[in-house]
């Protein structure tokens, strides 16, 4: 009987390669870079693993000029950088997958503050990230020197082993593409000028790279056809048209998508599944080669059908491979309701720009897989059942309890509410984030699958109630609590007037405890929640302020690439606000704001305030069972996620996997991962 998902398993040619299927892991960068190329190459093979049937690389540094540090990227430098990349090209091949490696040089995004070289670029500009330093204008020594880089990179990448191989003009990120811009591209000779002349390096690019490996590695492009900024860049319906109509046959594959990175990888809060389909649409129409494209396809209909509309050949994935890299695995075999899917978080982002290991808040083993040998689908199975007690059904104690289950442990898992999902059900209902309740849903469906984990809701529990149970083995996880004191990372003290009628907190949000007229929401959190306060009451019709001490709104979301959205959508809600002023105290009918740098004040009327500040967490069960596990009453007791330490939900599930594969393990002394050192 023919499976309707059957032509997401077709084979497709990419020039003198076959790829086994449609499955195409688009490069994607995750904080392990040239550092840590075991752990790299454990990651990527996990996916290939999984199904895909090409897994690439991040973008890979192909010269000292193009230092990205302290962004840890892949490098291929010299031919002392084969070896770890060699090692990822093994672990894909090792299931029959084949390896793609995203060749860069990245021009002005480049700040070289490693290598203290001057930046290179079509002309004298500043160097991307507000460094107060400019590119080196090139010229046409410059560009010989770039065509050689490529070229010797390329040829270093196939003796990696690497089956496709990148010419890299995306995301604002690389010469290729910045001399395709005329915003950047001011030159007067045969590089600048017409779209022709401006698309003549990427054209050389891709000639050098198929000269020297194109026998038996295909030559990739990766496109951005369109910046979404109008007639000031590349569009689809312009210069990105006429781009791919002008080497539409050059390279063997097409990998396209929009600039820059917070369009290419929105979040869910923002576009939905498919969002890039109508920017790509056309290049099909143009070039008999394969398409890749991306949109962050979690339902296998949607990949299906946009094959069958011809909109790409391959469903390129970056973040739905990150948090199930087993999805194509799953659909070959049926079990889509086992899919893991993308929230659309963004968390996985972070890992680069913060410069640290990938870590994702569906998959908690992700970026994991050699530090701690965690395999997403394979957990190590008990040797001894036990019964185990987990208090409480947000997200690390659904985690920590399926975990457990699948270990091969007895769990009764007890919620207090109704609905489990602690915090992740409350804050799924806030504007744009629906899809943040696949935390949930996943977890309950492959619990619900398991005879071994029986769930309680409506289920409260005391420290008299838990001992009254028996059970000797007992994991907390009873969540957290937002302050109602203004305490918070600029307060260490309650605001004075806290305590007044009018003073609301994100719990009386999520439990559609609202306030009304002029209120003023102070976020002291700086992730999303005083932002989304904010638009929330501004919908529901209140005159809103959001002050917060930073110098941005919702200031850490610049790491998930939404910063600007918030603030842009706040803005068009009418929302006033306050940068750098900090809350100081709270009268009857006004309150004060004082600016951080000047102490400047500011005084405002209010009907209600929203603080959003630090969380307490709820320890006291853990708190008030210590003396039985010192008595002897109960072996084990853990407390876990947000009632351990109030953070990010993402921590929160890896808070309960990790207490899942520790349970009954002996401590021992030491870092419980594998460290990656640098042999010298």
């Amino acid at each position: 009987m023919e499976n309707r998902y059957d032509i997401l398993f077709q084979p497709v040619r990419i020039g003198p390669v076959l790829a086994p299927n449609r499955f195409y892991q688009v490069p994607h960068c995750n904080g392990l870079g040239y550092r840590m190329p075991r752990a790299l190459a454990a990651m990527r093979g996990i996916k290939a693993e999984g199904g895909w049937g090409v897994v690439c690389t991040e973008e890979v540094e192909i010269h000292h000029s193009s230092d990205l540090m302290p962004n840890l990227e892949g490098r291929l430098w010299g031919d002392r950088d084969i070896a770890p990349l060699q090692m990822m090209v093994e672990a894909v091949h090792q299931h029959g997958t084949l390896a793609g490696i995203e060749l860069t040089h990245s021009g002005h995004h480049a700040p070289n503050l490693y290598s203290r070289v001057p930046p290179l670029g079509p002309r004298s500009m500043g160097v991307s990230g507000y460094h107060p330093w400019q590119t080196r204008r090139m010229d046409k020594e410059d560009i010989r020197n770039l065509r050689r880089w490529h070229r010797d990179a390329a040829l270093r990448a196939k003796r990696a082993g690497f089956d496709i191989i990148y010419c890299y003009a995306g995301h604002n990120f690389c010469l290729a593409m910045h001399f395709l811009l005329r915003r950047y591209n001011d030159r007067s000779d045969e590089y600048g000028g017409s779209l022709e002349n401006r698309v003549r390096l990427l054209r050389e690019l891709i000639e050098d790279t198929k000269e020297a490996v194109g026998d038996t590695s295909a030559v990739a492009v990766r496109l951005a056809v369109d910046e979404l900024i109008g007639e000031d860049g590349i569009t689809h319906q312009g210069e990105g048209h006429d781009i791919v109509a002008m080497l539409a046959e050059l390279p063997d594959l097409w990998d396209v998508n929009i600039s820059d990175w917070p369009n290419d990888s929105v979040t869910s809060r923002f576009e939905k599944e498919g969002y890039q389909e109508p920017y790509i649409a056309f290049v099909k129409t143009l070039t008999s080669k394969p398409v890749v494209g991306v949109g962050r396809y979690t339902s296998p209909e949607s990949m299906v059908t946009a094959i069958q509309r011809g909109v790409m050949d391959f469903i390129g994935a970056a973040r739905p491979s990150i948090a199930d890299p087993f999805l194509p695995q799953k659909i070959k075999q049926g079990r889509t309701e086992d899919i893991r899917e993308c929230i659309g978080c963004n968390i996985c982002v972070t890992g680069d720009l913060l410069s640290v290991p990938i870590r994702c808040t569906q998959n908690p083993t992700m970026g994991e897989e050699w530090r701690r040998d965690w395999h997403p689908e394979i957990i190590t199975p008990t040797k001894e059942p036990k019964e185990v007690l987990v208090v409480g059904g947000g997200p690390s104690g659904l985690e920590c309890a399926r975990a457990l289950g699948q270990r091969g442990y007895s769990v009764v898992l007890v919620e207090a509410r109704k609905e489990l999902g602690g915090r992740v059900a409350l804050e799924a209902n806030l504007p744009g984030l629906s899809e943040w309740r696949r935390v949930i849903d996943w977890r309950l469906t492959q619990i619900q699958e398991m005879d071994q984990v029986s769930v309680y809701p409506a289920s409260p529990m005391s420290a008299k109630d838990v001992q009254e149970t028996a059970y000797a083995h007992v994991v907390i996880a009873t969540g957290a609590l937002w302050g109602r004191d203004g305490v918070g990372r600029t307060h260490w003290r309650p605001i004075p007037g806290y305590d007044l009628p009018a003073i609301f907190t994100p719990d009386d949000i999520l439990a559609d405890r609202l306030p009304m007229g002029q209120v003023l929401v102070y976020d002291d959190d700086h992730y999303y929640m005083g932002g989304l306060i904010a638009e929330l009451l501004s919908s529901r019709g209140c005159v809103v302020t959001m002050v917060t001490p930073a110098p941005l709104v919702s200031y850490w979301t610049q790491y998930t690439l939404e910063q600007e959205r918030i603030q842009r959508r706040l803005m068009a809600k009418g929302v006033t606000l306050f940068t750098q002023h900090s809350l100081t105290s709270i009268q009857p009918d006004r309150l004060t704001l004082s600016h951080t740098i000047s102490n400047f004040e500011t005084s405002l009327p209010y009907d209600a305030v929203v603080l959003v500040g630090a969380r307490a967490p709820n320890d006291e069960l853990y708190l008030a069972l210590k003396p039985a596990l010192e008595k002897k009453i109960i072996s084990t007791l853990r407390v876990i996620g947000d009632a351990e330490a109030p953070t990010i939900i993402a921590q929160a599930v890896f808070s309960g996997y990790l207490a899942a594969t520790e349970f009954d393990k002996t401590s021992s002394e030491g870092t419980p991962f594998r460290i990656e050192y640098v042999e010298v």
